[in-house]
C-alpha cells in the first residue's frame, strides 16, 4: 500500500472539465506567516489558469503539528464555480488569475 496523495486530477463542473494541480501545501513565511496552500486550475484545452488560494489550517495558526493535507473533489469543483463568478474567463488569454478563497473553496 502507498501512502502518496495525489497533488493532481480533473473535475468536472456543469459538463466542462477542469485540471486541478497543488502548487502549494501550506508554509511558514518569515515576512507574513503561515501562507495557506495554493491550486492551479486548467479547464482542459484552453490557455488561461487560475491559482486559489486557500488560508492556512487553523491548526497550524494554534501552534500545533500539520495535519494530512485535506483536498478533495469537491473542494476544487467549489473553487472553479469560485473563480467563474469572479470573473475568471478560461477561453481568455493572458497571466494566471488569483483568487482567495475559504477552506471549503468558496
Amino acid at each position: 500500500m502507498s501512502n502518496a496523495r495525489s497533488n493532481t486530477g480533473t473535475v468536472d463542473v456543469d459538463g466542462v472539465k477542469y485540471d486541478w494541480q497543488l502548487q502549494r501545501e501550506p508554509q511558514w513565511s518569515d515576512d507574513d506567516g503561515w501562507k495557506g496552500m495554493t491550486v492551479a486550475l486548467l479547464q482542459q484545452d484552453t490557455q488561461r489558469a487560475a491559482v486559489l488560494e486557500f488560508p492556512p489550517p487553523k491548526r497550524l495558526l494554534k501552534g500545533l503539528q500539520r495535519g494530512r493535507l485535506q483536498l478533495d473533489d469537491a473542494t476544487v469543483c467549489r473553487g472553479v464555480r469560485a473563480a467563474l463568478q469572479a470573473g475568471w474567463e478560461p477561453l481568455s488569454r493572458g497571466k494566471p488569475m488569483v483568487f482567495t478563497v475559504d477552506a471549503d473553496g468558496r
